[in-house]
């Protein structure tokens, strides 16, 4: 049962009484189903329904081709022997961690296992009916599908020619509707582009006052953009959101948390129950402790994403500028058609994003899943051109 506080706030921010009930469902404080495009919903457009066959090449959901190290399994499978017992100390420890590696302080985070429900949480503690959120297109829809579910409106905006968001129209935007979050998912998803730290400055400066910008950097590792840690240690009025679901390879264990001002990320933690998986936040802590791992993942990463693009560029097909572990490719096909083909070919790439109907997005996997990826697209595209 939700605090009764927790319920006035809501109501008081303009929630009806079924958004009320609407909005402890997405946060996990109710045992009310909740029918909406969250991330299970969206994850399972990524779901082969079945194991692949040995060889397959699985690039369609932004994992990454390494899982955990093994000094993370290691610690994975000591917390794992106590499994009868809570082991909080387990998530005080992560982010004691992540703290001091940041100069922040305990009180700056709030741990989740992944980023998405703190994404949820952020949405339900920012917008409500009276407070739209701003986002882009493409971008990654589970923010906008959970402010729809709550009834708190939605402002899209378009990226720009670049890739990048276009802030100052997202700004403009914003001026119809009272905004409650500005949604700067940086790189982005799908396109893998960014948008510039000065323009991120520029909102935060700009925007309205009792609004935040909320930045998920889940694939910010990959890229040579700066984290925005400094933000919140300048008091920011910033959300930042990390996981360890994609670079550390914890897409199936789930750890992640959110930081911000303590003011903010309260407003957030009141949504959170329960204790988090010890397995998840040991094995998290365990990478989160070695500094040669992200920079050696991203070097691999970074070769075989601009291989890839050179693959594009040389037969002639556009891409994304990307800087992440996916990009976009407009195979001059309907995006739908491209997807089922592959899967003929056991080459199974991202779901469609209806804004740009020929696109289809791709997911930096092995250099043996990159060079299979390949030799199929050229096939399907091939096989289209001749209709």
């Amino acid at each position: 049962m939700a605090a009764p506080d927790l319920v006035d706030d809501l109501l008081a921010r303009g929630f009806t009484r079924r958004g009320v009930l609407r909005a402890l469902a997405l946060a996990g404080a109710a045992s009310v189903a909740v029918p909406f495009g969250s991330e299970r919903a969206l994850a399972q457009l990524s779901n082969l329904g079945k194991k692949p066959k040995p060889g397959s090449v699985v690039i369609n959901a932004n994992e990454f081709p390494e899982g955990p190290s093994p000094a993370a399994l290691d610690a994975l499978v000591a917390v794992a022997r106590n499994g009868n017992r809570y082991q909080y100390p387990e998530t005080s420890d992560l982010i004691a961690t992540a703290a001091r590696l940041e100069n922040l302080t305990a009180e700056n985070y709030v741990a989740y296992a992944g980023s998405s429900l703190a994404l949820h949480h952020a949405v339900i503690a920012f917008t409500s009916p009276e407070r739209a959120l701003v986002t882009v297109e493409p971008g990654y829809e589970a923010a906008a599908r959970a402010a729809e579910f709550i009834g708190a409106p939605v402002v899209r905006v378009p990226l720009r020619a670049d890739g990048a968001h276009d802030l100052r129209a997202m700004l403009a935007a914003a001026k119809a509707q009272p905004p409650g979050v500005f949604y700067v998912c940086n790189p982005n998803n799908p396109t893998g582009t960014v948008s510039p730290r000065a323009e991120i400055e520029w909102l935060i400066a700009n925007k309205p006052a009792g609004s935040i910008v909320l930045l998920d950097e889940a694939y910010i590792h990959f890229s040579d953009e700066p984290p925005g840690a400094d933000l919140v240690r300048a008091q920011k009025d910033v959300i930042v959101l990390r996981t360890f679901s994609k670079v550390y390879g914890m897409a199936g264990l789930r750890a992640g948390f959110a930081l911000g001002r303590p003011d903010l990320v309260q407003k957030m933690g009141r949504f959170q129950t329960g204790a988090m998986p010890a397995t998840a936040m040991a094995a998290a802590h365990a990478m989160l402790r070695d500094p040669e791992l992200v920079p050696t993942r991203k070097r691999g990463n970074t070769a075989r994403r601009n291989d890839l693009m050179a693959f594009f560029a040389q037969h002639g097909y556009a891409y994304t500028p990307s800087v992440s572990n996916k990009l976009m490719v407009d195979a001059r096909l309907p995006t739908q058609t491209v997807i089922d083909r592959l899967a003929e070919r056991d080459v199974f790439v991202g779901r469609a994003w209806p804004v740009w109907p020929t696109h289809v997005r791709v997911s930096i996997g092995s250099a043996e899943d990159m060079a299979k990826f390949k030799a199929a697209f050229l096939e399907v595209s091939a096989n289209g051109a001749r209709g």
